[in-house]
């Protein structure tokens, strides 16, 4: 039987194979050729995701495989709308329409981890240097913010999904506990640090 963490890595892998496959005007991206980086960082997003989210989510996956659709092509697509909005409304008959419910929960996650994200900034003010601009009326021209990266993923998610990731988000809030951070040391960590703090630190040397 597969372990929670199991589920995890297997989602990953799911994940990079349409990832992979992920066709680009300019042409590939160097990150596609980059599977260990991917993997930290979506280890990293899925560090506070409950079973049933991880296991919804890959169903969504495995869906998309049997109709040949590429929810992490998708993904990028709904991210243009943000960075390239001529060639998104291009593109834009080709996506599901999300549902009224999916809109709303959209919205709320939406304020909810941007709120989490200018927390970390204040927090960690070096670390978060290097991140991207929070909000999508504060990127530049064509780059893509959390806001614009995180709309995109959530467009992609199930109905039943997001309403999973809603719960989960809602739950965390609730705790007082902040889902930006534990992703960010999540991540630290990966790359040899102990804590946020002690990268915070170290970068300051």
């Amino acid at each position: 039987m597969m372990t929670l963490q199991d589920k995890k890595e297997n989602l990953i892998q799911m994940e990079w194979q349409q990832f992979y496959q992920v066709h680009n005007e300019g042409g590939r991206a160097s990150c596609q050729e980059d599977p260990k980086t991917f993997a930290i960082m979506r280890r990293s997003q899925f560090t506070a995701w409950p079973e049933a989210l991880v296991d919804s989510y890959t169903a969504d996956l495995e869906a998309a495989e049997e109709v040949g659709r590429n929810l992490l092509t998708e993904k990028y697509a709904w991210m243009m709308a943000d960075t390239a909005p001529e060639e998104f409304a291009q593109l834009r008959r080709f996506l599901p329409e999300p549902s009224l419910l999916q809109k709303e929960m959209l919205d709320e996650i939406t304020q909810i981890q941007i709120a989490w994200m200018w927390e970390y900034a204040e927090k960690y003010p070096r670390l978060a240097a290097g991140n991207r601009a929070i909000r999508a009326a504060e990127a530049a021209p064509g780059e893509t913010s959390f806001e614009t990266y995180l709309r995109g993923e959530l467009h992609t998610y199930s109905e039943d999904t997001l309403l999973l990731y809603r719960d989960m988000i809602r739950s965390l809030k609730a705790q007082g506990v902040n889902m930006s951070l534990l992703i960010m040391e999540a991540n630290v960590k990966a790359y040899g640090y102990q804590s946020l703090e002690d990268a915070e630190k170290r970068l300051k040397k």
